[in-house]
């Protein structure tokens, strides 16, 4: 055999079983002719067990049942429907379990045969993540909604105690006027406002309830890692996000130690700072995003959220924590003061710095898990 012809083979060889993907070479009647490496850790065959079988019997069905008419069609016909093109499907393993992978096929021609090319990519890891992102986002939508549910519970026991205590004081003057007639019409209307006076009460107390009921929601704390936590959740922002041309810059601190948190509840105290600084700078000509995450002080660790956007009004600035203030046309007004809640409650302490017109920064410290003291002391 010529040196440059054994080379060569000695060459595809290494490239076969190195190969990250799998690669499957099959003849125009669907015979296996090349197995390698990855294909073996895909499927959980060995190339002995393939090689010269039908490729089909690394498919589940319909894809099995349809594989052979398949080949044939293209044989006859020319007509193609995934070579040259890719698809996602899925592979069975030598125990029966199937797996998600991207599919590409290219057609080509060896010694006068035509032969086809497969090329596997495993999306299993993929389709994992992209779970697991679902259902965290899944979870902080549930917190979201009953942390809202809390805070406006309490702004709207703040806002209409006073208007319900003006109408039940109202309501009892008026009874107090009416109390010196004796007629069967005042009696009567003596009747209705003792009735209002009770709903009126009822009222106030149903607000109270409601709110003692949301705040009194256990929460699990445990040692987390607020760098992994920032990777995760940067991942979920960006989550069906349009491409708005962000650039990220991470400025992690890997000495941080780990804080004692719940983690569905500070992700969303993050991911509410991100989203609010991506909508910040919608419109802005320059796009920049940053988080950082130091060490505060012995006792704490801190995360700041920073964006190139028009930064906030100084009216807006001390009221910015307060519920139903916000920037936003459409928007209520009530994130970050329940970012503020969900902070203080572990410990800790949410502001904001820079100036209108140079972009917002916001600060988050939360006790780590190290302090002498167990956080939301």
């Amino acid at each position: 055999m010529p040196i440059a012809s054994a080379k060569s083979d000695a060459l595809f060889q290494t490239l076969m079983q190195t190969a990250v993907d799998g690669i499957i070479v099959i003849d125009n009647t669907g015979t296996i002719q090349i197995y390698n490496a990855a294909c073996e850790r895909l499927f959980g065959f060995h190339s002995d067990e393939v090689v010269g079988q039908n490729v089909k019997m690394l498919m589940p069905e319909p894809y099995r049942a349809e594989h052979d008419g398949y080949i044939a069609h293209h044989r006859e016909t020319g007509v193609k429907r995934i070579i040259g093109i890719g698809r996602n499907v899925s592979g069975q393993r030598k125990n029966g379990t199937t797996f998600p992978m991207y599919l590409s096929v290219g057609e080509g021609e060896l010694d006068g045969r035509t032969i086809y090319v497969g090329i596997i990519h495993d999306l299993t890891e993929r389709e994992h993540a992209s779970r697991r992102n679902q259902e965290l986002q899944d979870e902080l939508l549930h917190v979201s909604r009953l942390s809202a549910m809390g805070q406006m519970s309490a702004a709207l026991a703040h806002e209409l105690n006073q208007p319900l205590t003006a109408i039940l004081n109202y309501l009892t003057a008026t009874r107090r006027t009416l109390a010196a007639h004796e007629d069967p019409q005042t009696a009567r209307a003596l009747g209705y406002i003792d009735k209002a006076s009770q709903q009126t009460t009822r009222a106030g107390q149903i607000i109270r309830q409601l709110r003692e009921f949301v705040e009194k929601r256990e929460t699990v704390r445990t040692r987390q890692n607020l760098n992994v936590l920032v990777e995760e959740t940067i991942a979920l922002a960006f989550v069906g996000a349009a491409d708005v041309g962000i650039k990220v810059h991470k400025q992690l601190d890997a000495s941080a130690p780990p804080v004692l948190i719940d983690k569905i509840q500070i992700g969303q105290v993050l991911l509410n700072l991100i989203r609010n600084s991506m909508e910040a700078m919608q419109t802005a000509p320059q796009r920049e995003l940053t988080i950082e995450t130091s060490v505060a002080d012995p006792d704490f660790v801190e995360f700041i959220v920073s964006d190139t956007g028009p930064g906030l009004p100084p009216e807006i600035l001390s009221r910015l924590f307060q519920p139903f203030v916000t920037t936003k046309e459409k928007g209520m007004g009530i994130g970050l003061s329940i970012c503020q809640t969900i902070v203080e409650s572990h410990g800790g302490r949410i502001w904001t710095s820079g100036s209108e017109g140079q972009g917002a920064r916001f600060h988050v410290t939360l006790p780590s898990s190290r302090a002498d003291r167990p956080a939301g002391d």
